[in-house]
């Protein structure tokens, strides 16, 4: 019976020591969420004032807190003997980073300032913040789900369905312009990083809590009225003074710092109405304009219909007129048929002469073509009086002469 109550009390213990385990891991991962949520915030609040740059305490916050997320639960190298060595996200990040277009894995690997595998990885974050690619690298090593099961174990947050909201988050950076050097101190590998919580943890009351609180001290000094002295209720006065002088104050920045918003806002609807106005006369000349090239338009239309018109009806009256020439041409040639015949017989004369022309080419080779300039200047000298003898002089030679 001693042995079987043992064994349950063992039993027990083990399930409450494995609900712990999963209770504390769970709170870490919330607690790790939370605070890199902030401290985006704060880090995108501080954008707006000044260029975040190494020296920036949101900056050195954010990176402890993604280098912390990225490195928790990350599974030991195990050696060739056995033994497991700590790891670096670096390790992570460079085998399911690759994937990434025009990633910066290389470049960073071959940085000569660099060694340490911590070292690199913290380069790489702020490579990565300033290429504005954070949350692509960590969306893209995520999808990856072999190679992250591969380097962590059971219960990490890059594991578990707090890694889509941790893409979400990174986002928002992509806003800010990061400005960091590479070869300071912030990348010295041989310390880890340690999250500063104080300025997440900041407590301000509100006007009904400070009530409460004067109502809860002069219940305390009536009640104890035999020991309380007027030394022992000046510091609780004092406090109070305090906390309305801050208060005061914080009041007065707020206004400030509303009276400064009013002031661009103001400036900036001045600006968008005279570019609206600009805008909208703009608008009125290219309606002119455009009404106007549409009448242009009409008007040449109208006018090249008229043109078309006009040749239309130029083209009927020279049909008309060929067809009567035609006609004309008819009736004559059926009114004069000797006509027609000298014009049949002279066709005929031609064709023959060119046919004989065809059939002679001998003639052709001894006189030369009749349309050549040379043929014709021979022809021309043999009518001259020189080569060809005149009939009259024969007729008046001396020897034929009667007497």
């Amino acid at each position: 019976m001693a042995s079987r109550s043992l064994g349950g009390l063992s039993g027990s213990r083990g399930g409450i020591k494995k609900n712990l385990s999963a209770r504390n891991a769970a709170v870490e991962r919330r607690n790790l969420i939370t605070v890199c949520r902030f401290s985006v915030k704060t880090l995108i609040d501080r954008s707006c004032f000044e260029t975040i740059d190494d020296s920036s305490p949101e900056f050195n916050n954010f990176a402890a807190v993604l280098e912390q997320i990225l490195s928790h639960r990350l599974k030991g190298q195990v050696t060739w003997f056995g033994y497991e060595s700590p790891r670096s996200f670096w390790d992570y990040i460079r085998v399911a980073c690759r994937k990434v277009s025009q990633n910066c894995i290389c470049s960073i690997e071959n940085m000569e300032n660099v060694s340490s595998s911590r070292a690199k990885g913290r380069a790489w974050i702020r490579v990565a913040l300033m290429e504005k690619h954070l949350s692509e690298y960590i969306s893209t090593a995520l999808r990856d789900f072999k190679t992250t099961r591969r380097f962590y174990e059971d219960g990490a947050i890059v594991l578990g369905e707090e890694a889509n909201m941790l893409a979400g988050m990174l986002l928002g950076l992509n806003a800010i312009d990061f400005s960091f050097c590479l070869k300071g101190e912030g990348l010295d590998g041989t310390f880890p990083a340690v999250i500063d919580y104080t300025p997440y943890l900041k407590f301000e009351q509100s006007s009904d809590s400070i009530s409460s609180d004067e109502e809860e001290l002069r219940t305390f000094g009536s009640s104890d009225s035999e020991s309380s002295t007027p030394e022992n209720v000046g510091p609780p006065l004092i406090m109070d003074e305090n906390s309305w002088f801050n208060k005061c104050k914080r009041v007065k920045q707020k206004y400030q710092l509303t009276l400064e918003q009013k002031g661009y806002l103001e400036e900036l609807l001045c600006l968008r109405e005279n570019q609206l106005s600009e805008s909208v006369s703009q608008n009125k000349i290219l309606l002119q304009r455009i009404e106007d090239s549409d009448l242009a338009h009409k008007l040449e239309k109208e006018q090249l219909e008229y043109i078309i018109v006009e040749l239309q009806d130029q083209l009927k009256s020279y049909q008309s007129l060929d067809q009567l020439s035609a006609e004309v041409s008819l009736s004559q040639t059926s009114l004069d048929p000797s006509h027609s015949q000298e014009g049949d017989g002279k066709q005929d004369t031609l064709n023959l002469i060119s046919e004989g022309k065809e059939d002679t080419p001998s003639l052709l080779g001894l006189c030369g073509s009749l349309t050549s300039v040379a043929s014709y200047k021979s022809l021309t000298s043999l009518k001259s009086n020189d080569y060809l003898a005149s009939p009259t002089t024969e007729m008046t030679s001396p020897g034929l002469t009667p007497s």
